[in-house]
């Protein structure tokens, strides 16, 4: 099992950017695939970025929601057990909830429904 705890969320002006940052702790990070989850408030929880890894243990492949591509940045550091968004030219729509999720196996996948562990989210808030 794998805990996750997501930091780096505010409070930024439109055109800003913002890191999140997710620690990992518990399983070996490096096996995991680790996706990035957002809800705004009244809607349903979306997928935003995913990022998977090879055999090896390192990542291999990064997917992106068709609303955030050219935007954000999805990494992993796994010596550092920690997966990243970086998001750059924020715009009032990406205000949310973000939530870090992870799952074991190799596929680059965008369903919440194969990631069983997830953080508690960090707000994030663009104003205009």
């Amino acid at each position: 099992q794998v805990q996750l705890v997501e930091s780096g969320g505010g409070l930024v002006q439109a055109g800003g950017s913002l890191r999140l940052s997710c620690d990992a702790s518990g399983r070996t990070f490096s096996s995991y695939r680790m996706g990035w989850f957002r809800q705004a408030a009244g809607k349903e929880r979306e997928f935003v970025a995913a990022i998977s890894r090879s055999a090896s243990g390192t990542y291999s492949g990064t997917s992106y929601a068709d609303s955030v591509k050219g935007r954000f940045t999805i990494s992993r550091d796994n010596a550092k057990n920690t997966v990243y968004l970086q998001m750059n030219s924020l715009k009032p729509e990406d205000t949310a909830v973000y939530y870090c999720a992870a799952g074991a196996g190799l596929a680059l996948v965008t369903s919440q429904s194969q990631y069983p562990y997830w953080g508690q989210g960090t707000q994030v808030t663009v104003s205009s």
